[in-house]
């Protein structure tokens, strides 16, 4: 097993390079680049993809050198321009751009945001309780519910609950969980109805003066409405693939063979086939909560008036705020790739009887 997590973590390095190269190379073609963003902003925030159909300028920065090119520029001293590129970076060809980032990024120097003056691992850890409470709790809910939930449907396969819960699943699975979050506004937010849960945030403005379990009352409170709407839709899947599995155990051999013996169908389902049931949902969970805590719902954040890393990979795309662009893309990528060797050993932790190495030779 040590050599097969020894190739996989070696295997991290081209992964991550093949990603960072080829976002790269597409940024290149993006028109609209800092600098220019920056000209706008300077001259009174004008659209900066005004005129850009046939300019041919190379957005990313690879050919940056002439000020007459940006557009919205004119006026503007050349050597103002030239102090701006300069300062993003853009006075050098992309290659060496690449590499200089690439080497910064392998040291963990992320460098700072180009127009927040604000560290891209500061501003990711000022954004980080938001992104943490809606995967966090998105994750453990979901399981909590569709874990039991399959086993009953397993269990009573064929009849009328296993119908019914079959068809809410699916109707829950198919409405947008950015048009459930407007219901729950307008139901229980003040919208038209019931001015039950607040707006907006994590926390109340006077979180701090409250007592342990009031902040515990006043977080929950806050995240009610944003945590049922990113988990709507997270039932469905987990459900059906608990069900499945389940009924995948029990037509083996070894449960009939159990249940000849006399075991009750209580120690049957949760003595016997429940580990095995449970080998690909358990093992599972680690790439579960990372793609829902790094996926970043940009609409529920919106909507409720959170701050999270969704509203921030999206204000830094528009902005071409490239540090945070990359930035994130980089930290990201590397611990999706740590988490899916977490999930291989979560598999061996769980069935021993899995021999990765084995089965690559």
């Amino acid at each position: 097993m040590g050599a097969y997590i020894l190739r996989r973590l070696l295997l991290i390095i081209p992964t991550l390079f093949g990603i960072m190269l080829i976002n790269f190379a597409l940024v290149q073609f993006v028109p609209g680049g800092p600098v220019e963003q920056a000209i706008a902003r300077i001259q009174g925030g004008g659209d900066v993809f005004e005129g850009f159909a046939g300019s041919g300028e190379d957005a990313g920065g690879a050919d940056l050198g002439a000020s007459e090119n940006y557009v919205g520029a004119r006026g503007l001293p050349p050597e103002f321009i030239e102090e701006l590129e300069r300062e993003f970076g853009f006075d050098k060809p992309p290659v060496e751009r690449f590499f200089n980032m690439m080497w910064n990024y392998m040291r963990f120097d992320f460098g700072e945001s180009y127009f927040r003056s604000i560290g891209v691992i500061d501003l990711i850890k000022e954004k980080l309780p938001v992104s943490i409470t809606l995967g966090l709790w998105s994750t453990v809910i979901a399981y909590l519910i569709s874990i039991p939930l399959g086993i009953a449907k397993a269990v009573r396969d064929g009849t009328s609950f296993d119908t019914w819960t079959s068809g809410a699943i699916i109707a829950a699975y198919a409405i947008p969980g950015f048009l459930f979050a407007i219901l729950l506004l307008v139901l229980f937010a003040g919208g038209s109805y019931w001015q039950i849960f607040p707006l907006r945030g994590l926390t109340s403005d006077d979180f701090d003066t409250l007592s342990p379990l009031g902040k515990v009352a006043d977080y929950f409170w806050h995240i009610t409405l944003p945590v049922l709407a990113s988990t709507i839709s997270a039932f469905a899947t987990l459900t059906l693939l608990t069900k499945n599995s389940f009924l995948d155990e029990i037509k083996k051999h070894y449960v009939m063979t159990a249940r000849a013996k006399g075991l009750s169908e209580r120690k049957v389902l949760y003595g016997h086939v429940f580990r095995n049931a449970m080998l690909i949902v358990i093992a599972g969970f680690p790439a579960v909560f990372i793609g829902v805590f790094f996926g970043g719902s940009l609409i529920i954040e919106t909507i409720f008036s959170l701050d999270g890393l969704g509203r921030l990979g999206f204000e830094a795309a528009v902005a071409r705020d490239y540090p945070i662009v990359f930035g994130t893309l980089f930290i990201f990528g590397l611990i999706g790739l740590v988490v899916g060797i977490l999930s291989d050993l979560m598999y061996v932790l769980v069935d021993p009887r899995i021999d990765f190495e084995r089965r690559e030779g």
